[in-house]
C-alpha cells in the first residue's frame, strides 16, 4: 500500500505550532486538517531515539502500524508522528494500540465525524441504580 507521505518542513511546523497532540508513551502523534480529502503521514524521528538503526526501526514500526489502520483514519488530515525514545523497542502492534484506542478517537470528536452514539437520557455515564453514596 502506498499513501501520502509529507516531506515538507512547512507541513511539518504547520502540524506542531497548529494542530492538536495527542501523545502516549511511545509515541506523540500531531494531527491538523489539510483542506483536502487526502491523508498524509509524515514520521519525525529525532537522535534521541538512539542511533541510526534504532531511528530506522522506529521508523518502519509507525509505517506498518499505519498501514495497518490506514481505513480507520478520517480523510482530511495531515499526522506528524514523533518517535519517543521505547518506540524502537516496541511492536507495530503497540504503536496500532495508540492509534486505535487514543488518535483516532480524538481526531474523529475534533470535527469530522462521530463513531459512538450516546445514550439517551444517560448524562452521567452511570449505570442505573448506582448512587453517590459509599455503599453503592
Amino acid at each position: 500500500m502506498v499513501f501520502e507521505v509529507i516531506n515538507d518542513n512547512k507541513d511539518f511546523s504547520r502540524a506542531y505550532s497548529k494542530g492538536k497532540a495527542c501523545g502516549s508513551g511511545v509515541c506523540l502523534a500531531y494531527y491538523r486538517k489539510n483542506g483536502t480529502g487526502r491523508k498524509r503521514l509524515g514520521i519525525s524521528t529525532p537522535k534521541k531515539v538512539g542511533n541510526a538503526v534504532e531511528r530506522s526501526r522506529a521508523r518502519r514500526i509507525i509505517r506498518a502500524a499505519y498501514t495497518a489502520f490506514y481505513d480507520s483514519f478520517p480523510p482530511g488530515f495531515d499526522i506528524v508522528v514523533c518517535a519517543r525514545e521505547h518506540t524502537p523497542h516496541c511492536k507495530s502492534i503497540d504503536i496500532g494500540r495508540f492509534f486505535e484506542k487514543k488518535l483516532i478517537p480524538a481526531m474523529n470528536t475534533n470535527g469530522v465525524k462521530s463513531s459512538g452514539k450516546k445514550l439517551s437520557g444517560d448524562t452521567t455515564g452511570k449505570k442505573s441504580g448506582q448512587g453517590k453514596g459509599k455503599d453503592n
